[in-house]
């Protein structure tokens, strides 16, 4: 997940809002198995999977002060591009730069409504302003990484007896030479996402520049932060009255450091880090702040997004793509989909509530409200 900020006000320019979605969806490919504008051979993408957004920078796609605000500074270590298949290879090969399909978006957002505005004035969010929040991942060569090592994972549960709950589960123990091997292929995954969401943020502020007339900077495009879910990684943490170095799981979760953590950008880290929450596109997002709470109760950690009440298979039986998508416009929602039967999947029914889900969060303290996000312009795969 990622949050660009800008100084301008939704309501200014809510008449080229359409403008400005063409134009991003022209610099910034979407759709199943789409191909971005960056195609890099193997030596080159071993390099993306290793440096991260470091690369990006380095070729003209990231502003300095970017790799502040991104979680693991934009490089998760430990990668190790000799754990990643040929065929990863070849599907990532020609993907840097794209949203992809599924439950990735880009939207065009306005912040609605400010919670905490001690934390809002810190993340430098006001009501009223036109924000951009990207969610995607690392494509299609981080789905073949896992596509591989499910099979080298059932291999490992059958050879030693492991009993897993659910067969759809799979593991290894971390130091074991499989444990090993994933966690280096699932970091070159980690990276290439960074790397994909930053070329995505260096398209769209080439978009707003093109529709504006204006510099990014001018428009003040700057990253309020990015951090991902659905990864492993090494932390320190409390445990029974001692810190100790555990892997964490966060499935279907988020960071959420509170105050203090070395780790949180020194922007942030007298109030703690921002964490971006989704919600589906009709209607609305969330940026908590994480807490002490979090980091004493769930290894500082909080929800990703709301979860699915629908499979994608009954929400395209139930909900007609070209319906939604007139029934959001009603609501002065714009929408560029690719494929409106894949729309259909990620319809605002087939989701929990979001803003329940964001009120336990807050309610249980493992993560603070500090303001909602409401969508104006959507674009999906």
């Amino acid at each position: 997940m990622r949050l660009l900020k800008t100084e301008l006000l939704a309501k200014d320019v809510m008449d080229t809002v359409d403008a400005l979605m063409h134009e991003i969806a022209r610099n910034v490919p979407k759709g199943v198995g789409s191909r971005g504008k960056i195609r890099v051979e193997r030596e080159e993408l071993e390099k993306v999977m290793v440096d991260g957004v470091d690369w990006a920078k380095r070729n003209g796609y990231a502003w300095d002060e970017d790799t502040v605000f991104i979680e693991e500074s934009g490089r998760l270590a430990g990668a190790d591009p000799g754990a990643v298949s040929d065929k990863a290879f070849e599907r990532g090969r020609d993907q840097p730069g794209t949203l992809g399909a599924g439950n990735h978006f880009l939207e065009i957002q306005e912040v609605a409504e400010i919670f905490d505005q001690r934390a809002a004035n810190v993340f430098e969010l006001f009501e009223g302003q036109l924000v951009v929040m990207i969610h995607s991942g690392s494509r299609g060569l981080g789905h073949q990484i896992c596509s591989d090592y499910i099979k080298v994972m059932d291999r490992v549960v059958r050879a030693t007896g492991i009993e897993l709950p659910d067969r759809q589960l799979g593991c290894a123990p971390i130091l074991s030479r499989e444990g090993r091997d994933y966690y280096a292929a699932m970091a070159c995954a980690v990276n290439y996402a960074f790397v994909n969401r930053q070329v995505m943020a260096h398209w769209v502020r080439e978009s707003f520049e093109r529709v504006f007339v204006k510099s990014a900077e001018s428009m003040g495009m700057r990253l309020l932060y990015d951090v991902c879910h659905n990864i492993a990684k090494f932390e320190e943490h409390f445990v029974d009255g001692e810190i100790k170095k555990v892997c964490v799981h966060r499935k279907g979760a988020t960071r959420a450091f509170g105050p203090g953590h070395a780790l949180t950008p020194e922007k942030f880290r007298h109030i703690g880090q921002p964490v971006l929450v989704p919600g589906d596109m009709g209607t609305a997002s969330y940026v908590l702040v994480g807490t002490d709470d979090a980091m004493r109760e769930t290894f500082g950690s909080t929800c990703h997004g709301a979860g699915r009440l629908m499979s994608r298979s009954e929400a395209k039986r139930k909900i007609s793509g070209q319906a939604l998508k007139s029934e959001l416009e009603a609501k002065g929602i714009r929408v560029l989909a690719g494929n409106l039967a894949l729309l259909a999947e990620e319809a605002p029914g087939a989701y929990k509530d979001v803003s329940q889900v964001v009120e336990v969060c807050h309610n249980t303290n493992i993560a603070k409200k500090v303001a909602r996000l409401r969508p104006i312009g959507v674009i999906k795969g």
